[in-house]
Formats: C-alpha cells, structure tokens, sequence
C-alpha cells in the first residue's frame, strides 16, 4: 500500500513539471503563462513590422497564428491533463492511500488496548482468589471487565472498517490503472488536433513560399526556375550574355581566364537575388563569364541532360563528317524544349563570340574545351572533376560543330534581350553573313555557307590565310576556326532526318534550309578527311584563284 502510495506520488510530482501552464488557474491566464503563447506573439509582432512585401514577414505572421493555435489546444490538453488524470492520482496519494494506512495504525493501536485491558482484567481475577476483601476485587474486576469488552468492540470496529476499506481499493485497482491509460489517450488526442493545425496552416504557408519567385538560380533545376520565374531563358544566362555582349566580346581569354574569387562571389549572389542592377559588373567580362559557366556547372542535371547523354557520345563517334553532324542535328532536336531553348540561345552567343575569335582567341575548339565540360557531364559518382575529365574529350567533339554551324543547327535569328530587362548593345558590322561584292557580281548562283564556315574579307588577303596554306599544298591540323573560300560545295549536304513512315521531322526550316542556309562543308580538318579531303580543299582553293586575283586586283 505504502509503495501504491509512492509512486503515485512521484508520478504526480513529474506531472506538474511537465505542464507549461499554471495548475489550478482559469483557462485565459493559463494559456498567457505557455511559452508557445509567448513565440506566436512575438512572431506575430515581427511579421507586422517587416510588411506583407517581405516573405520572412508574411511567413512570421502566418506561423504565429499557427502557434498561438498550438497554444490554445496546448492548454486545453494541460486543462483535461489535470482534470482526468493529475487530480485523481493525487487524491490517490493523499487522500485515499493515507487514510488506509492511517486506519491501520489506529487498528494496531486498539489492539494494544485490547491487550492492556484484558491483561489488567486477568490480573484482576487472580486477585479475587486469593485475596481478603472479596467484594471490592469483584467490582474492581467487573469494572476491568467492561473496559476489555469496549476495547474489543472498538477494535473490532476498526477492524471491520479497515478490511472494508482494503476491500475498496483493492476493488478499485482497475480505476486507478485506468489513469495512465487516460494520459496517453489525452496525449494522442492533443497530438492529433495539433496535427491538424499544421495541416491547415502547412498549404498557405507552401503557397506563398511557392510564389514568392525570389529564388536562387544557382544550383536549382532549369525547369524550376523557369516555371517560378515565368522566364524563357534561365536568368543568369541572358544577363550575362546581355554584359558579354556589351563588354566582353573583344576580351581576350574569355571564359578561360578566372576571375576574381569575390567579384564572382558578389556577382552570382546578385543573380540569385534576380536583380537588374548589374552595371558594376560590365567592367569585369571575365567575371561575368564565370558566373555563367559557375551556373552550368551548378545545375542538378546538365542543360544537355542525362537522358541524351549516350546519343551525344554516339553521335560524337560518327566517323564520317556530314553524318556526324546530322547524327547531331538529331540528338539536338530530342532536347526537351526548355534545355533546346537555353542551349540555341547560348550556341547562338557562342557563335557570335567565335566570331571575334581573331581578337579574343576564342575559337569554337577553345570555347568547346573551357565550357563543353559544364554543358555535358556522365550521371555516375565522383567529383564534377572526375566526370568532366572523363567526358572533355567527347564533349570538345559535340560542341565544337555545333559552335561552328550554329546556323545551320538553329536557323533564324536570336533577340538575346529575351526578358526586355536588359539595353540592347549596338551591334557590329557583320562581314561573314553576307557573300562577298565580287562573288554576287560574278552571276553565279551559290547557297550561303554556316556563318562558321564564311571567311572574313580580310582573311582572303592575308598572307597566312587557310587559303593561301591549302595553295601550299602543306596540310596542317588545327582546332581553330576552318575558313573556306565560297566555292561551290563539292556534294550534296544531306537532308534533315525522316520519320519512319517518310515525312520530315518537325523542323519549319528544314526545306528552306537545303535552298537558303548554308550547310556543313564535308572537309571540317585534316585530321577527318585525311588525304582526300585535302585533294578536294586544294581544288577548290584552285577553282578560286581567279576570285582571289580579281578581288586582288580590285584592292589595288
């Protein structure tokens, strides 16, 4: 009885420590004293003062509603805590237990009683005997005798309330269990209701962080920060291609040269910020090129996706030229339309940059070596390091035609101020779209080649010109720029890809490609057409020769 008593004791004990509230005090006072009252509060204070324009405002003010409901079902559970189960094991421990055991020493008490007053009645019975004065012991006998028949009675009385008493608990054993059976009820319940409040708040609070667009870039899915940023091209790529395009396409080294550590560091924190603020950093165009290639190389899936990673590989060891590019001409045209979209926009810039190359040094071969690793990486384990080491070589391959026929793989022009965000630079003359005044005088009717693949004016009249070292008969192999005179192309470019049942591939431009673009030369360097494609660059170098003179002639 005693250990009943004790352990209901000390679980009360812990009870009370486990309650945030005050014990016995009304329900509005008691609900003030919880410290979750307290958070919501101040949550609620913080997100007035930072305003409805700020997320971290508008997420305080709804998770302080959240918590001050918490709150109330925190008291309310405390309240029934106390009710159904506190107070039943304290008057367990108190009140129920100690009057048992107090019944029980009160028994033990009136049985030395008992004891006392038979004892002195016996004595006195002795005494009558043996004694003179026989009247005098008799009544002091019966007088003993009365005290031992009311010490009985009251011991028995004691007695029989007692065990009616041990009867009782005993018979209440089950109740007293039930208490604790009662907590975890009370608990389960309480968590219950809590739940539901998160769940309630939960869809408003993932609704504004949802729309709030004002997400990092960096190192977040293409198609995500499209969707959230209701944008065409990723962010980060046209910014830096709009200040590229404004500073950066006479810098020698671009994309190769590293930038400064903080600059680069301040410059993706503000793309991650999406502002339109970015004038400080027109003046460092190898900054602005890292950032871009820093957001390639941080995108969970490369802009040229795992999925065609096998195609690009296979179509990268095509062996024959023209069917390498149109092996892939078709892995390009299976892109999804969002990575298509941002690679035709960034190829397009690539060309462009290719096309200063005589000043900046960045030949399509340059430009595929410094960026192709962080377009196009293997899904497997191990640093990017590793996976780009281990794909550069293949990837040099797939983006350096690409580069270098961007017309033809993307037909039409590209409005590189997509968002409006950005001013437009004024751009250059450009002398490579366009045949040169003596070819168009000549009357002869020639298809325009890829923009990669028409020489500069100038580049006809230097002593060093691929041309003049054709004429020289002195193959050389070279990752640079192939510039070839507008002679006519010695075959047929092959068509786009056909489907299976006969009809061309979705592809508006394919026809008008065959009869107004340009198309890929099927010499792109001696090291593919070995000794008969130089057999042919030096016929149509030979087939030039009166252009060349009469051009020649003309600059004199």
């Amino acid at each position: 009885m005693e250990m009943v008593r004790l352990v209901s004791h000390h679980t009360h004990k812990r009870l009370v420590t486990c309650l945030q509230g005050h014990i016995g005090t009304d329900a509005e006072k008691r609900q003030k004293k919880i410290p979750l009252t307290a958070l919501s509060q101040t949550m609620q204070d913080g997100g007035n003062q930072l305003g409805e324009e700020s997320l971290i405002g508008k997420m305080m003010d709804v998770c302080g509603e959240a918590e001050n409901r918490l709150a109330s079902e925190l008291m309310q559970h405390e309240m029934q805590i106390e009710k159904d189960v506190m107070d039943p094991l304290n008057q367990l421990a108190e009140v129920e237990i100690p009057n048992i055991l107090k019944q029980r020493k009160q028994l033990a008490k009136l049985v030395l009683d008992y004891d006392s007053a038979k004892a002195r009645w016996a004595q006195a019975t002795k005494s009558i005997v043996s004694g003179t004065n026989f009247q005098t012991l008799t009544a002091k006998a019966d007088s003993l005798k009365e005290e031992v028949d009311e010490a009985m009675n009251k011991m028995e009385l004691c007695k029989d309330q007692l065990a009616a008493d041990m009867y009782n608990f005993y018979s209440k054993e089950g109740d007293y269990a039930r208490y604790f059976v009662t907590l975890l009820e009370a608990q389960a319940e309480y968590h219950r209701k809590s739940l539901a409040v998160v769940e309630k708040f939960l869809p408003t609070i993932q609704a504004q962080q949802d729309s709030w667009t004002e997400k990092p870039a960096f190192g977040t899915g293409l198609e995500e920060h499209l969707k959230r940023s209701n944008r065409e091209i990723a962010l980060p790529i046209e910014a830096c291609v709009m200040m590229l395009l404004e500073t950066g396409m006479k810098e020698e080294g671009l994309f190769r040269i590293a930038a400064g550590a903080s600059k680069l560091k301040k410059l993706k924190a503000a793309l991650d910020c999406s502002t339109s603020q970015l004038e400080e950093f027109y003046s460092d165009p190898h900054a602005v090129a890292g950032a871009l290639k820093s957001y390639l190389r941080e995108l969970p899936e490369p802009l040229m996706t795992f999925q065609l990673y096998d195609e690009w590989i296979q179509a990268s060891g095509v062996s024959d030229p023209d069917k390498r590019l149109q092996a892939l001409w078709v892995t390009c045209n299976n892109m999804p339309k969002n990575n298509k979209a941002n690679f035709r926009y960034l190829v397009k810039f690539l060309a462009k940059l290719a096309q200063d190359s005589d000043v900046n040094k960045m030949t399509p071969s340059n430009i595929a070596i410094v960026l192709g690793p962080n377009l196009l990486w293997a899904k497997t384990e191990g640093t990017l390091a590793e996976m780009a080491a281990a794909t550069s070589v293949h990837v040099v391959t797939i983006i350096e035609p690409i580069i270098q026929h961007a017309d033809w793989f993307f037909p039409g022009e590209v409005d590189f101020n997509v968002s409006g965000m950005f001013a437009m630079p004024t751009a250059p003359a450009n002398h490579t779209n366009h045949l040169m005044a003596s070819d168009s005088d000549s009357g002869t009717l020639e298809r325009k080649r890829p923009v990669s693949m028409a020489p500069m004016d100038s580049d006809l009249m230097r002593k060093d010109s691929p041309a003049n070292k054709l004429l020289d008969h002195t193959p050389r192999r070279s990752n640079t720029l192939s510039r070839k005179p507008h002679a006519s192309p010695t075959f047929q470019p092959p068509l786009p890809p056909v489907e299976a049942g006969g009809g061309a591939l979705a592809q508006p431009a394919a026809e008008h490609l065959m009869q107004q673009q340009a198309q890929p030369m099927g010499v792109l360097g001696s090291s593919d057409a070995g000794q008969s494609g130089l057999v042919q660059g030096v016929g149509a170098v030979a087939a030039l020769q009166q252009p060349l003179a009469q051009i020649a002639e003309n600059g004199r």
